[in-house]
């Protein structure tokens, strides 16, 4: 035998994982999970009795092509069938886009800061990522697109922006996908746009319609309320979708899932009245700080940014004491989901209470 071990990729070297939102651990009163962008709320009874149904089959494979959920997709988005793939959450529909462009040589664009998966899917499916720095806690569409070249295989645009809330509006987007060359493939991440009440941001299922390098992320695991059964989509016009579900792990949305996402589609009305509850708490949320003197850009998704800086940590760390799991990104700042009102409160009195405001 010898000393030797088995060799890996030399990407793993210093490999940043991804690191899933804390559950809060409090010694003393109720603790509330704000690190993750979850619906407050349990699925509809409705979606519920379904789940439980399907849970009778789990001893057989899911349909791998999940063609009644891709059905129920098409009808509600009045798209073809063969626009729509489905994943493992919308993180694992951007996964399969990665893996069908990344090679050597290959770039991936990107805001930063932005969705923390995209530099660790990006580097996985061995592609080079080029990040372009975020201006008012926004998108610089406009050094975004001077930073395309030759090499760039595919852009993300993530739209309501995590983790700082903030959207890009219709003109400039329209702008930015006219001067982005045809074979580079556009990604709008919009796993939040049902908490959108900006009339200006733009839907991109809209958009995609006469772009064909234009793709739209979607999922199930925010406004629908189910995160823990990972199911998002894709609607692009047929090459770019067909490579996604080329890439796609056999069998990677299982029944259960496919079940309950046709379900909450079925139900989608009640469960908007939710995300209308949501929206409410965010502006709630978001005027409470701004009066108590914390400067909160304008958000459109479920949570809100506090750019931080060195406080970062000692913000978190305050509110871990009081039983408040939220997601810092050190040193920039943190992101604070929305929950119940009562998670809400005890938030703000953490941030109410401490010295700094940013």
């Amino acid at each position: 035998m010898t000393d030797a071990s088995p060799r890996f990729r030399s990407v793993l070297d210093g490999f940043p994982a991804y690191r899933p939102g804390r559950t809060p651990v409090s010694s003393a009163g109720k603790s509330h999970k704000l690190s993750s962008n979850e619906s407050p709320f349990a699925p509809l009874p409705s979606v519920v009795e379904v789940i439980a149904e399907e849970a009778r089959s789990v001893n057989r494979y899911p349909d791998n092509r999940a063609q009644a959920l891709t059905q129920a997709i098409s009808d509600r988005f009045v798209v073809p069938p063969e626009h729509v793939a489905v994943g493992c959450g919308s993180v694992g529909v951007a996964q399969q886009l990665l893996e069908a462009v990344g090679e050597p040589g290959a770039q991936v664009l990107y805001a930063w800061r932005s969705f923390e998966a995209y530099p660790t899917l990006s580097d996985l499916a061995g592609a080079e990522s080029v990040r372009v720095p975020l201006r008012g806690e926004t998108h610089d569409l406009a050094a975004m697109a001077d930073a395309i070249t030759p090499s760039t295989r595919l852009v993300f645009v993530c739209n309501p922006n995590n983790p700082t809330g903030t959207v890009v509006h219709d003109e400039e987007l329209a702008d930015f996908l006219d001067l982005v060359p045809a074979d580079c493939l556009v990604v709008l991440d919009e796993a939040y746009h049902e908490y959108v009440r900006d009339e200006a941001v733009p839907d991109g299922v809209t958009l995609y319609r006469d772009r064909p390098n234009v793709g739209v992320l979607r999922t199930f695991s925010k406004a629908y309320g189910l995160a823990g059964l990972r199911t998002g989509f894709l609607i692009a016009h047929e090459p770019v979708a067909a490579a996604a579900r080329a890439t796609m792990l056999p069998f990677t949305v299982n029944r259960i899932a496919q079940a309950a996402a046709i379900a909450s589609l079925a139900a989608e009305a009640e469960l908007l009245e939710r995300v209308d509850l949501t929206v409410k708490e965010r502006t709630r949320v978001r005027e409470a700080l701004i009066a108590d003197g914390w400067t909160v850009p304008p958000t459109e998704a479920n949570f809100v940014w506090l750019r931080l800086g060195e406080q970062t940590v000692p913000f978190a760390a305050a509110c871990e004491t009081a039983g408040i799991a939220l997601r810092p990104f050190s040193p920039e700042g943190a992101r604070i989901s929305i929950g119940d009102p009562e998670a809400n409160d005890a938030f703000l009195a953490v941030a109410r209470g401490f010295p700094h405001r940013n």
